[in-house]
């Protein structure tokens, strides 16, 4: 039986049959506040292939619904409940040609963030709904032939409560009797369409150049209203629609462009078309660095990058994911990086620092997979939002366009953009595209890169002299082995890359770069003749700029150096690559984490980007709390945590490295000192100049000083009761799971595990606070537990939820060989799914890094 899932094979043949053209979708939400089921009426008008079969062709059409009335194919009712079964509703004796069918059913509300979610602020008693249908959740809400190739025009008429506001892709009308009637869409795939439903309250805009006028709507709850900064996200909007329609020379496709800030939201964003859902998180209550506002600007960049790459032209099928993904994240920061208006012209720097890293973990793990991965069906993609699709895809993108040149990469894809508007694609109509402006043949390039698993590692061979001039210099490229159980095999690939010469000035102890060479890198050993002769520099910075996809490592001379200078790289893009290096050393026990630690210690504080340090922050507590030898633990745990206090008090009044090291101090606060240092800033007892407690920070005073067992239940209340929000409910729940007793943690458990009823944030957060790292001991018998309950978790769940639990609860924490072992032992003999089977396998492989680094750190 199918249950939920679709196959490629039966996507293809369907819409070998199947030309779709309109939807007609009457949804009555009057009811709204009360939740439950809603009805749903849905239209379909289809053409149908010719086939030859005397008694019309067969198909079916996708719906997820508590209960279906009426199925009426071209006039004629059909039987229902024969019809209807398994999320599907088979469709016998279609006809040649046009064919008309009516469904009419109950569709229910949602609180797991698929389908139409319905959510009721805590401030207002008020429900807020909105949509999320990627990959396949349209159909819990209309009934729809669920695959992105067969697009269609969409007219939704949606009766609301009185007093509610109805957004949708379509110009929102002027409501008649509550019932709002919109315009039928241009054609789309089911799964951006859209519709944000209650009572939000919203600004207004409108985005005007040479001629060309746009409207703007940013949308919010009431109780978020006077936090919403909309003249910033109208700046970086404007700045958006600038860049994209210059570089893709392709005028906006739709008639309005709203950003909907919503509640409980499980991604970062949405890119329906025209009506982009945005994760309310995103308005900032309480003060957050340059770095939150840095990766704000570029999710409302990547989501409006997407209305021209992904809504205007539409993948196939799945395996394209990553194009659609790779490129809103390239153009999104290459915006960022380019535009002159810009306030983050570093923004290759945070890519460089945080995406790169990402997919760099990713591609290390048993699950790596090509790029262009191979989606057989709706249960391969829905794991497939990864660090390789979105990271790794981004990177290679910017790799071909120094491959290509960054002109000629425009120049097709403008031409991509007039050949196939509204229409769908394949990798090879890109590449076609930029073969012909470009002249380059991509086939080679592509079969490398894109269809193909694994990182490679560049490093430097370099000979000197007695005086220190180089007679040799070459670059060696390694193809490690895959991890176990990875299917492919390693793989040398071309690379465009520049080498940097860095110098040390006496004048300013700045290192600046002297002199720059670009070249391309291809097989085992590259010969570069050019650096013969010079002098050999304080450092060689090979894939300076950051131009290609790799693991870089430092020649010996040069690692001595950046050692003991890394933070004083007069650039950040250098800086980041030297961290992001000593980083990936670190994970692959090359570095131990008590050198890893001294690093960082000597050069943070000369770290400019607030992005960096709040990455190193963060890299620090995992490699001392996963990767460091236990023994050592605590020492090094005591050694950060004073350094952060240190830096606390040292950072300049109200500065973002104020804030961050605040944050850093509360993450790790430990000795009765500290401990009250957190009461007295928390109750005014004590101040720091400049750092504003404010409502986030108290409570990640709150969440710290409930974890080490200094507040309880009471403290938890009293906190709330200063915060009775959404937010305070989530910040309570993490609270109240991160209690220090037996008796929390079976609770939190039981919420979670034993308990469908958590809406999906809800849970996250509960998961966030059950998991303590200084709580080892105290969750030891929930590794066992794990094992008997998360194939049950599966199968019971809708896929967010499940997948929260089952990567959220693995024991990530409990590093030894009995994690191992079990882990083992569960997938030998559990015959799970086959995407719950990668989720496990990507999560033990973390405990084996670990094991391994902790041994290095030991020796």
């Amino acid at each position: 039986m199918p249950g939920t899932n679709l196959t490629r094979e039966e996507a293809q043949q369907r819409a070998k049959l199947l030309t779709v053209d309109s939807y007609e979708i009457d949804l009555d939400l009057s009811g709204a506040q009360e939740g439950g089921t809603y009805r749903s009426v849905t239209t379909v008008r289809f053409d149908v292939a010719a086939t030859g079969a005397d008694n019309g062709a067969e198909s079916f059409i996708d719906l997820v619904a508590p209960t279906v009335h009426e199925v009426t194919l071209n006039g004629d009712p059909l039987d229902a409940a024969e019809l209807f079964k398994d999320s599907r509703i088979a469709l016998p004796g279609l006809l040649e040609g046009r064919n008309v069918l009516r469904v009419v059913a109950d569709c229910a509300y949602t609180n797991t963030g698929e389908g139409l979610h319905r959510f009721v602020d805590p401030v207002d008693e008020q429900a807020y709904l909105y949509t999320q249908f990627e990959v396949p959740d349209a159909r819990r809400v209309f009934a729809s032939f669920e695959q992105p190739d067969l697009k269609a025009t969409f007219q939704f008429t949606v009766k609301a409560p009185t007093g509610w506001t109805v957004v949708s892709n379509s110009p929102t009308p002027e409501p008649k009797d509550d019932v709002w009637v919109f315009e039928p869409t241009p054609r789309i795939s089911t799964y951006i369409t859209a519709l944000i439903v209650g009572p939000y309250t919203s600004v207004h805009s409108v985005y005007e150049k040479d001629g060309q006028s746009v409207p703007l709507g940013i949308y919010c709850r009431p109780s978020l209203a006077e936090f919403l900064d909309s003249d910033a996200i109208f700046e970086v909007t404007r700045q958006g629609f600038d860049w994209f329609q210059e570089k893709f020379d392709y005028a906006y496709p739709f008639k309005k462009y709203d950003q909907l800030f919503v509640p409980e939201f499980n991604a970062g964003a949405m890119e329906n078309a025209g009506a982009v859902t945005i994760r309310d998180q995103y308005v900032f209550r309480s003060k957050v660095t340059d770095a939150a506002y840095e990766v704000r600007a570029e999710t409302i960049l990547h989501e409006l990058a997407h209305m021209w790459f992904g809504d205007l032209v539409t993948m196939e099928w799945w395996n394209d994911l990553w194009l659609n993904e790779s490129f809103a994240t390239y153009t999104s920061i290459a915006c960022q990086a380019h535009h002159p208006d810009s306030r983050w012209p570093h923004s290759w720097t945070t890519f460089a620092n945080s995406m790169k890293t990402w997919a760099y973990r990713q591609d290390q793990l048993p699950s790596t997979h090509p790029i262009m991965a191979e989606i057989r069906d709706l249960d391969d993609v829905l794991v497939n939002f990864d660090g390789i699709t979105y990271a790794k895809g981004a990177s290679v993108l910017k790799q071909l366009v120094a491959y290509v040149g960054m002109d000629e990469f425009f120049r097709g894809v403008q031409a991509y953009f007039k050949a196939h508007a509204f229409g769908n694609t394949r990798l090879s109509d890109l590449l076609g595209a930029l073969e012909e402006t470009s002249g380059r043949d991509l086939k080679a390039w592509s079969k490398a890169w894109l269809e193909t698993a694994g990182i490679n590692v560049l490093r430097p061979e370099i000979e000197t002299d007695a005086d220190g001039v180089i007679t040799s210099f070459a670059i060696r490229q390694e193809a490690p082995a895959l991890p176990a159980g990875a299917k492919g095999e390693p793989t040398l690939r071309p690379h465009r890359i520049a080498i940097g010469l860095y110098g040390l000035r006496d004048d300013s102890g700045k290192l600046v770069r002297d002199e720059r060479l670009e070249l391309d890198v291809d097989g085992e050993l590259t010969a570069v003749p050019e650096l013969v002769g010079r002098r050999r520099p304080d450092v060689v910075l090979l894939n300076d700029d950051d131009l290609s996809y790799a693991k870089v490592r430092l020649d010996e001379e040069s690692l001595a150096f950046v050692t003991e200078h890394l933070g004083d790289f007069e650039s950040s893009l250098p800086r980041a690559l030297c961290w992001a290096s000593a980083w990936d050393m670190t994970r692959d026990a090359e570095l131990p984490t008590h050198d890893y630690l001294s690093l960082v210690l000597s050069g943070i504080g000369k770290e400019s980007d607030i992005g960096v340090v709040q990455s190193l922050q963060r890299q620090v507590k995992l490699a001392i709390d996963l990767y460091g030898a236990p023994a050592t633990r605590e020492a090094l745990l005591t050694r950060w945590t004073d350094a952060t206090l240190a830096h606390l008090r040292a950072a300049a009044a109200g500065s973002d490295h104020q804030l961050a090291w605040a944050r850093a101090f509360a993450a790790t606060a430990r000795t009765p000192e500290q401990i009250d240092l957190l009461e007295s800033l928390l109750d005014g007892g004590q101040t720091i100049e400049g750092l504003a407690v404010d409502t986030e920070l108290r409570w990640a005073f709150v969440q710290r000083l409930v974890a080490v067992g200094t507040f309880d239940e009471a403290d938890i209340a009293a906190e709330y009761e200063r915060d009775k929000t959404a937010a305070g409910e989530r910040h309570a729940a993490t609270a109240r799971a991160a209690r220090p007793t037996p008796e929390a943690k079976a609770e939190a458990w039981a919420q979670v595990v034993e308990s469908d009823k958590l809406p999906n944030a809800v849970q996250e957060a509960v998961i966030g606070g059950f998991v303590q790292t200084d709580q080892r001991e105290l969750l030891a018998p929930y590794t066992g537990r794990y094992f008997e309950v998360v194939k049950d978790v599966w199968e019971s769940r809708s896929h967010e939820i499940a997948q929260q639990i089952a990567v959220g609860l693995y024991p990530t924490i409990q590093v030894s060989q009995e994690t191992l072992d079990r882990t083992d032992a569960w997938l030998a003999s559990a015959e799970p799914n086959a995407a719950l089977r990668r989720l496990v396998s990507e999560s033990r492989s973390g405990v084996e890094r670990a094991l391994r680094a902790q041994a290095a750190d030991a020796s």
